[in-house]
């Protein structure tokens, strides 16, 4: 297919395997700023598609992409009258990626003599005004693992605002006062307070699952500024009063052998065997039994879901019988153990500290990743579109690719590495490509043995980059290699292992993953 403005006596361009008639109908159609129109396939005019092709080879080779992550908690507690309740733990906002620390042509470059960050944010409750009560700045700090680090302590919603959900904004502005964009949150669930009737999985809205994210924190005798979350810091859990880390909570199987939990899927409850695991490090606690917290005595005999904002322990497994077992703890900054004893009035109860009894809140995150080297552009780089699945159609010869996900527009153009291809706008959660014939990728490739994995990215139509997690992988079909005239005609056995697996993948020798 042609590309429009393109000469038609040229040879096609070995991007697409799909043969289209020749008539103004089929070729595709896009409007003066380039953007494709809805159901119409597109692709970039040859010449500016060289220059945009080396620089998105640049793009992948040097990483010079740029991440935003927002982290927060997945509901937040309304304030009343004229108190003012924190959400906690507070949403912060990660800048990662060596593209931030590259120098621009478009001013973002310190001058001569300045000092201090190179981007600036603002973070506040969405629907709401831009004022200073209900805004909150991020002063960026750097970390030793080079990412830039920023905090909203002070965000709180208000009884006056009656709705249920909302979402925060971040607006970056980079140094001289240009917008770098406006970056959303995923939704927040208001609740007034924390439940304290026993929980049902009717009202799954607040149960925390296996295999969800949370944190934890402690507050002692109530006190906002004692809070403290765990965390991992230089590989150790600690208790930290400036940051909070997300941990997957799992479910653990109480019937394998000692060192072996294997995760187990549904709604956690009290009494269970879990695991958590940082989600940024890896980082693993111990195997620990969740207790209900009440009156600072561990409950050893309730069973019920477990809820958002609930009281709770973690009692590690074995002690001495009629003890009152061993339970995560905090001592200022360190995580440490706490003996408890039991309760001499009730027998299934542990008395605990105020340091063993924390929080659990399930949390969210949220990653924007973009590369602005290659825009000539002084627009924002949001909205940044965000993949959420790949669905493939046909095979062989001809292939399809549908991208679900959220913020597209018909602006963007799909890439396999450094390769465009047709591209098709069908909503802002839908768009499908045309899968580029595997010889742009190398005119030897009829002869590899190996497959190919090619990463899968969008480009705007002013060349902002936008790299994604997915990757494509081309699956060869089995061809033997010709050899000089004379040379014997290999085994018919010479590679078993390569025959079943281009049998296997005859049908659709294309196959998708994710790339952890």
């Amino acid at each position: 297919m042609d590309p429009v403005g393109a000469d038609p006596s040229a040879p096609p361009g070995p991007l697409t395997h799909l043969s289209l008639p020749e008539s103004s109908e089929a070729r595709p159609q896009s409007g003066a700023d380039g953007r494709s129109l809805p159901g119409s396939w597109t692709r970039s005019s040859p010449e500016p598609a060289a220059v945009l092709r080396e620089g998105v080879r640049r793009c992948l080779q040097q990483q010079c992409e740029q991440t935003v992550r927002i982290l927060h908690a997945k509901v937040a507690q309304k304030s009343y009258g004229n108190e003012k309740r924190f959400f906690c733990p507070p949403p912060c906002v990660y800048l990662a990626g060596p593209g931030w620390r590259v120098k621009s042509a478009q001013g973002q470059a310190h001058q001569a003599g300045e000092t201090g960050p190179t981007v600036c944010g603002y973070m506040g409750l969405d629907g709401a005004s831009s004022s200073a009560a209900e805004t909150q700045k991020l002063n960026f700090e750097e970390q030793q693992d080079s990412r830039e680090f920023g905090c909203a302590k002070t965000l709180y919603i208000s009884d006056a605002d009656k709705r249920k959900h909302f979402r925060l904004v971040l607006r970056l502005v980079l140094r001289g006062g240009r917008e770098l964009g406006t970056f959303h949150s995923r939704l927040i669930k208001v609740i007034s307070k924390p439940s304290q009737k026993k929980q049902s999985l009717k009202n799954t809205d607040l149960c925390i699952s296996s295999g969800s994210k949370v944190s934890l924190f402690n507050r002692l005798r109530s006190q906002t500024v004692s809070t403290r979350y765990l965390s991992v810091e230089d590989g150790d859990f600690v208790a930290s009063a400036r940051q909070w880390a997300a941990f997957t909570l799992h479910l653990a199987d109480e019937h394998c052998s000692q060192g072996d939990f294997p995760p187990r899927e549904g709604y956690v409850r009290y009494g269970s065997l879990v695991q958590l695991v940082c989600t940024v490090t890896g980082l693993t606690l111990p195997p620990m039994i969740i207790r209900k917290v009440a009156k600072q005595c561990a409950l050893l005999d309730v069973d019920e879901p477990i809820s958002q904002l609930h009281k709770c322990a973690f009692q590690f497994p074995g002690g001495p019988p009629g003890g009152g077992g061993t339970y995560l703890c905090l001592a200022t900054e360190k995580v440490v153990q706490f003996q408890a004893s039991p309760c001499p009035k009730e027998a299934n109860r542990a008395l605990l500290n105020d340091s063993s009894c924390w929080t659990i809140i399930g949390t969210e995150s949220v990653e924007f990743s973009f590369s602005t080297s290659l825009a000539c552009t002084r627009e924002p780089v949001t909205p940044v579109p965000l993949i959420s699945t790949l669905e493939l159609s046909g095979g062989g010869d001809v292939a399809t690719l549908e991208l679900h996900g959220e913020n597209f527009h018909a602006g963007l153009k799909v890439w396999f590495g450094d390769v465009e291809a047709e591209t098709m706008y069908r909503s802002p959660r839908s768009l499908v490509c045309v899968v580029p014939d595997v010889a742009a990728f190398g005119s030897d490739w009829r002869w590899l043995r190996t497959p190919i994995t090619i990463p899968v990215s969008l480009v705007r139509a002013d060349g902002l980059f936008y790299p994604s997690a997915f990757s494509f992988t081309y699956t060869p079909e089995y061809n033997a290699r010709p050899g000089p005239p004379g040379a014997p005609a290999p085994a018919a056995d010479a590679d078993a292992l390569l025959e079943s697996i281009h049998h296997e993948f005859t049908r659709t020798n294309f196959h998708l993953f994710i790339q952890t």
